[in-house]
């Protein structure tokens, strides 16, 4: 009887312990949503987390409940399809949203955190600027350089705007580390807004929040994160030099092609080989460099042109930061893989990057980037 009776009262202790763990409650109602699938989901360092979900009735009342965060801010967010409410939590506070459907990302109230009202301010504002990027991306009316400057005015606008209401006026918040490692998305793909891997200024923007945060959540992994995002920025932009690969030119052929075997995000491995009948463009390439961006929307228009006549890219980073990689590439519809002990390289003598290679349908290379004669466009279409 008294085993008995102790079992049980380290099952009530057990029990006890369990209620005390400090949570969080976000609750509301989303009209217009009866039948809808809600979805709460945490925005990790690791990718997004589903954490609940209810199908709402007629009223569209809602509430979830969540372990609080104990070392500093974290990112959350509801969504409906492709309607998505971005809040903060600092701790054990009761947050109360209420919006409706369709218009359930721009018009919505939050009330129990104060960042996060600054984060409605920012993606009503992320969402207008990706609105007008894309105006300009679809207007066949305007000349390449002109649209070209339209885009970078615009974000050169709001990238101030972020750093003068939001970064530098109260960097310890969580509306400035969202502002700060905010994306942008366009017909092209997305992007950082803020690169401090390959702008000097950003990297500004980027220190002064690293700064606020170490002082502030010192041991919290989104700090060391963004410190580090932050230290290597100031590394990467402190000499305009170009990364040379040194390796030895007696180890590649011009004739035939030797295969590479090369994993993408998904640890899946891709060979060239299996990419016989199609012309490839083997890319060898560091998403952190300063034309990247650049780069990246002249081959999504060379892809978008010629995929369906049989044109693949085939692209190896050779990025330092697997992280940067993999959020660089995970948009992009060609084959994406990741080099890491530089092995590929020195068998395709790679000194220079980026370089890429052309390969007819025979599985043959045909062409080098540093021998080429016209244009890349040229070329891929006297192999289709």
């Amino acid at each position: 009887m008294k085993k008995f009776m102790t079992i049980i009262v380290a099952g009530a202790l057990m029990m006890t312990s369990c209620d005390n763990t400090q949570k969080f409650q976000v609750e509301g109602t989303i009209e217009g949503a009866k039948d809808s699938m809600l979805y709460f989901t945490q925005s990790t360092l690791d990718g997004v987390q589903k954490l609940d979900s209810a199908k709402l009735k007629e009223d569209g009342a809602f509430a979830f409940k969540a372990v609080a965060p104990t070392e500093a801010p974290e990112f959350y967010a509801l969504q409906i399809g492709g309607h998505v409410i971005n809040f903060s939590v600092d701790s054990t506070e009761n947050i109360t949203i209420t919006a409706k459907l369709p218009t359930m990302e721009k018009e919505y109230t939050i009330e129990g955190n104060e960042s996060s009202k600054k984060i409605k301010e920012i993606s009503r504002m992320q969402q207008e600027v990706q609105a007008r990027i894309v105006a300009f991306e679809k207007n066949q009316d305007m000349l390449p350089g002109d649209q070209r400057d339209s885009i970078e005015n615009i974000l050169k606008n709001y990238k101030e705007r972020m750093k003068t209401d939001f970064i530098f006026a109260d960097p310890t918040s969580a509306a400035a580390y969202y502002a700060v490692c905010q994306s942008i998305t366009d017909l092209g793909g997305t992007f950082m807004l803020f690169n401090p891997l390959t702008d000097r200024n950003d990297v500004k923007c980027y220190a002064t929040v690293a700064n606020a945060w170490d002082a502030t959540y010192h041991d919290a992994p989104r700090t060391q994160q963004i410190c580090n995002m932050a230290i290597k920025g100031m590394d990467n932009t402190a000499s305009p030099q170009q990364k040379v690969l040194d390796v030895d030119e007696s180890k590649v052929s011009e004739i035939g092609i030797i295969d590479i075997n090369l994993p993408d995000i998904n640890s899946k491995t891709h060979s060239i080989r299996d990419l016989k009948g199609k012309v490839v463009l083997i890319d060898f390439t560091i998403y952190e460099a300063n034309e990247s961006a650049e780069r990246t929307r002249q081959m999504r228009s060379l892809y978008e042109k010629y995929h369906a006549q049989g044109f693949e890219i085939y692209q190896i980073s050779l990025d330092e930061d697997i992280h940067f990689w993999k959020f660089s590439c995970e948009n992009l519809p060609w084959v994406c893989v990741h080099e890491t002990d530089g092995a590929t390289t020195n068998i395709y003598n790679v000194s220079n990057i980026p370089t890429f290679f052309l390969v007819n349908r025979q599985n043959e290379i045909v062409l080098r980037s540093d021998f080429m004669e016209g244009t890349l466009e040229d070329n891929i279409q006297k192999l289709l």
